[in-house]
């Protein structure tokens, strides 16, 4: 009955997945095939379209269809996908020692903030690509298409607070129409010039390479536009499920992609003039408007999709303590998966209007989009290159096979899209190399501070024997609790309580949350208790990567568990309020330090974080030196 439950809801789920998972790539046609004409200022002629619309078919099918649909999605997180979902899966691996694992997260890093990079080009490419169909209808628009693509961008970026659940409604829908529509055009210019279908021949690819090399590595900065997003697919994966993207992809966007593609490029043979706009070209005069429309509120679509990826990313960089904590509000009491970060929407936003008025048209951004992209791809590539063998125990002949042409097919792409760098491409890697620098030395400052801590900390089980000899401190009712990452040693705050207010609760409960590499953990696994005397009590609280910390719930639920009442006016939370000294010394190099004690400074208050009344806070403050 379940699984009869499953194939009815089945249709659904691939509907909505069109509308989250396709957006990036499905937009593509708007401006990439007319980009790999220009990118080399190729002449029309048989041999160049049939030679590009078979290097786009191949890299399509090789990189998307096997590459992610086929291989990519088996590395799945207890469900869940995305680069950091796969850095997670690497690290337990037990064929590399724990000092080389260090190269695996630079790795993952470095692909995440990449994949920043992408999520500020995205939006402002696919607005201006769609809005441009307006210079198509009648000149008089040109001057309006900045402040109209500004003013798109201002509402999806304000609406993004209310959450995109009743947005969603509409997205799958609307994209679907989007493909349908798309590739009927192109099958109406493909059956006017059916000689263009030679394009899934790959003789025609490898005749374009050979007789004119230097142009085809050219081309393949462009033939790149044709398959962004598709790192996506593997993204949203915990969303929908892999059948339902690998079923919408084969049964509706591959097809639909490929006919559109082959009509621009049938277009452009019946008439080469046409490559002034070859998309918009295609279309009848009386549907131009419809299109420009349906093209807007697809490329919302895809920058919205962009823009929730980089929230979900940002938010398991948080909880697997990669990056400071920052205000996640969540914007649905049913879909867990639907936040919102204040900081970060702000952020792109501003990030993609400077690069409208920087780049101004979808042309220009062409140039910068593409590098951030292939870098991506190729991590992606190394890590589950990596991921087959430390983990699926996949023999090295085998591993061989399957990274060897990936690798070369993602270091063509990468040499391609390095000569963009010079003309804008400069600007998604600069983006990349601030958030890996952010994330590295967050990572490596909390590093430092815990043994700093751990230095000057009193061992637990020694504190315990001294409070039960002592007879000075005063013990007062009441449960304290105290947060800290060291469960075996005393926590500031405890220390400071002590030595100032003279006190000790008649139940002081350390808690330590824990962050396992897995997206959830079930609420039967989420609490463990230890008892150390009759006054003193360890919990470790686990949660996923994907999971929003509860403290005071959890904390009940250890209650209930122990028979003991629950009186949350009765607990006092107990932080250690921490003040960064930067100090000449072993450590960080001191801009990183700065940067560092910049960052702890401005984090969402703890309480916040692990949603702890305030009312309910006992803040001691301490010195750290680093």
């Amino acid at each position: 009955m379940q699984s009869h439950a499953k194939k009815a809801a089945l249709p659904a789920i691939t509907l909505a997945a069109l509308g989250v998972v396709f957006g990036d790539i499905g937009t593509s046609p708007l401006y990439a095939l007319r980009q790999c004409f220009l990118t080399a200022h190729i002449a029309i002629t048989e041999s160049t379209v049939l030679g590009i619309l078979s290097l786009i078919f191949w890299c399509m099918m090789l990189t998307i269809s096997f590459k992610y649909v086929t291989v990519i999605m088996r590395a799945d997180n207890n469900g869940e996908g995305g680069i950091m979902s796969l850095l997670a899966l690497n690290l337990r691996s037990t064929r590399f020692a724990d000092n080389k694992k260090i190269y695996l997260i630079a790795l993952g890093f470095i692909g995440a903030s990449l994949f920043f990079g992408d999520g500020i080009i995205t939006p402002a490419i696919s607005i201006l690509s769609a809005i441009e169909g307006l210079s198509v209808a009648t000149p008089m628009f040109n001057q309006w298409l900045l402040p109209l693509a500004i003013v798109i961008l201002t509402g999806l970026f304000i609406v993004q607070r209310h959450g995109t659940g009743i947005m969603g409604k509409f997205f799958g829908p609307l994209t679907l129409i989007w493909f349908l529509s798309i590739g009927l055009l192109g099958l109406w210019s493909v059956m006017q010039t059916p000689f263009v279908l030679a394009m899934v021949s790959p003789h025609w690819a490898i005749s374009f390479i050979i007789h004119q090399p230097y142009v085809a590595f050219l081309t393949m900065g462009a033939v790149i536009l044709t398959i962004t997003g598709g790192e996506a697919l593997y993204a949203d994966m915990g969303h929908f499920g892999r059948l339902p993207i690998k079923l919408a992809w084969f049964t509706v966007v591959l097809p639909c992609l490929l006919l559109n593609y082959a009509g621009q490029g049938a277009l452009l043979l019946r008439d080469p003039n046409a490559l002034e706009n070859p998309f918009y070209l295609l279309i009848p005069e009386w549907a131009l408007y419809p299109m420009i429309g349906l093209a807007t509120a697809a490329a919302v679509i895809a920058s919205q999709a962009v823009i929730t990826g980089v929230f979900s990313m940002v938010n398991q960089a948080i909880q697997l303590r990669y990056l400071p904590r920052l205000t996640v509000l969540h914007t649905s009491d049913v879909e867990q998966g639907q936040i919102y970060v204040p900081f970060i929407n702000w952020v792109l936003f501003i990030s993609v209007v400077i690069l409208i008025l920087l780049f101004e048209n979808s042309a220009n951004l062409a140039s910068a989009y593409g590098v951030a992209v292939t870098m991506t791809m190729l991590c992606g590539t190394i890590l589950i290159s990596i991921l087959a063998y430390g983990v699926w125990r996949w023999p090295m002949w085998k591993v061989a096979l399957f990274a060897i042409p990936l690798l070369l097919i993602d270091l063509v792409f990468v040499g391609s899209t390095s000569l963009k760098i010079m003309g804008g491409g400069w600007v998604p890697i600069l983006i990349g190399a601030m958030v890996y620098t952010i994330l590295m030395t967050w990572k490596d400052g909390r590093q430092i501070v815990l043994n700093r801590m751990s230095s000057d900390a009193l061992p637990m089980d020694l504190f315990i024997k001294s409070i039960s000899m002592g007879d000075e401190t005063l013990i007062v009712p009441g449960n304290a609790v105290f947060l800290t990452g060291t469960p075996d040693l005393v926590p500031h705050a405890m220390l400071h309580n002590i030595k100032h207010n003279k006190v000790l609760h008649e139940r002081n409960i350390m808690i330590t949350v824990i962050t396992r590499d897995v997206p959830y953990v079930p609420d039967i696994e989420r609490i463990r208790v230890e008892q150390l005397d009759e006054r003193f009590f360890r919990i470790f609280m686990y949660y996923g990567f994907k999971d929003q910390p509860n403290v005071p719930e959890a904390l009940k639920q250890a209650y209930d568990q122990a028979n003991v009442e629950f009186d949350m006016m009765q607990i006092s939370f107990f932080i250690s309020r921490d003040r960064l000294v930067h100090t000449v010394g072993d450590g960080m190099a001191p801009w990183r330090e700065k940067l560092f004690i910049s960052m702890q400074r401005n984090t969402s208050p703890v309480s916040d974080f692990y949603q702890i009344p305030p009312n309910r806070v006992v803040e001691m403050g301490s010195q750290i030196e680093i």
